[in-house]
């Protein structure tokens, strides 16, 4: 097959790259590993900074691939990774590939550092992951006239001065969930409108948010409506004030989409638990509401007629097989909920 030739108009603006790396290293490596990679140079030459998420921006990929993209240069020894004093990742440093070794000697030219703004710890893998913003990175995002504003408006709703801790959350908010001013002004006010002024609470709220891909204010008042009316209703009733947990809203969604009950179903399960327990509540009432399922009740009207049945059953003979003797069986059982909890969240 005849050669090609390769010909240049001119000389661009151009990144060098060691021809060690394109004859020994790219062959093996794959299309996220070449492009962080080739990326870090890029950015290494041009003498700026770096973030994790600003490399995932980059090329389309989540910080996951881009965290195990720099492991696997790590192992192969084309880069180092560096550490600040709480683990989070603060530098990485492009090794000379001329060398047998990564280790520099004296005549061996300086391994270049490509600094990491904004650390984040190397092992968290979670997109929504709050990052151990530093006071550099806070003062930073505090020079931005928007940052001003917003801890303006978190200041009017929430009507007291913030701390450093809640100026990072709502840094947070714009640096990794990517909340717009109007949806993070949306979100503080939605919070406190509902009793809520712990930027604990108001973090997970905005988690939820991110997870669910709401982008704008409008989309978070149509996720708040359904969210209210299918969580809040169950956790005021089973006598819970705070933010629903993992496996609270894995309990949730198992009554409403795997069972299909209506809220008053679950609201009047949530009722005879209170009532019964004050520990496990979630678990307790997912064993009546498992029951009901079983029993095969559809509405509140049917909880009534098994009422009946269970009543007749234990003033007139032993459990027998059906609906009812299910019911019975059921309300002089004893079970482990923390076994109940654990099979429900695997």
């Amino acid at each position: 097959m005849n050669k090609i030739s390769l010909i240049c108009d001119g000389r661009a603006d151009a990144t060098i790259l060691s021809n060690i790396f394109i004859d020994e290293y790219m062959k093996d490596a794959n299309d996220a590993q070449l492009k962080v990679y080739l990326y870090l140079v890029r950015m290494l030459q041009a003498q700026s900074s770096v973030s994790i998420s600003d490399i995932a921006d980059k090329f389309n990929h989540t910080e996951k691939d881009v965290l195990r993209a720099l492991r696997y240069w790590e192992k192969c020894r084309v880069l180092t990774l560096e550490y600040a004093s709480d683990k989070s990742l603060a530098g990485i440093r492009l090794l000379n590939l001329n060398q047998e070794s990564p280790v520099r000697t004296d005549k061996s030219p300086i391994p270049a550092t490509v600094s990491v703004v904004s650390h984040q710890t190397i092992s968290s893998l979670s997109s929504f992951e709050k990052p151990a913003y530093t006071l550099d990175d806070l003062k930073a995002f505090g020079q931005q006239e928007s940052a001003a504003q917003l801890f303006f408006i978190a200041e009017q709703y929430l009507g007291r001065t913030l701390s450093p801790a809640d100026m990072k959350s709502i840094l947070f908010f714009k640096d990794r969930l990517h909340f717009s001013d109007d949806l993070i002004d949306y979100l503080l006010q939605y919070c406190v409108e509902r009793g809520k002024k712990d930027f604990r609470y108001i973090e997970k709220v905005a988690i939820g948010w991110a997870e669910s891909g709401v982008t704008t204010p409008a989309e978070a008042e149509r996720q708040s409506s359904r969210y209210d009316k299918n969580v809040y209703s169950i956790m005021n009733a089973l006598g819970k004030t705070s933010a629903p947990a993992k496996s609270e809203i894995a309990y949730i969604k198992r009554w409403t989409a795997e069972y299909g009950f209506e809220l008053e179903v679950i609201l009047e399960a949530c009722n005879r638990t209170v009532l019964a327990t004050d520990k496990h509540r979630f678990a307790y009432a997912d064993s009546i509401l498992s029951a009901w399922f079983k029993a095969g009740v559809h509405h509140v009207s049917d909880i009534s007629g098994l009422d009946i049945s269970h009543q007749k059953e234990k003033t007139v003979k032993p459990a027998r097989s059906g609906s009812a003797a299910e019911y019975n069986r059921f309300m002089h059982s004893k079970y482990d909920f923390d076994a109940l909890e654990k099979e429900l969240l695997k």
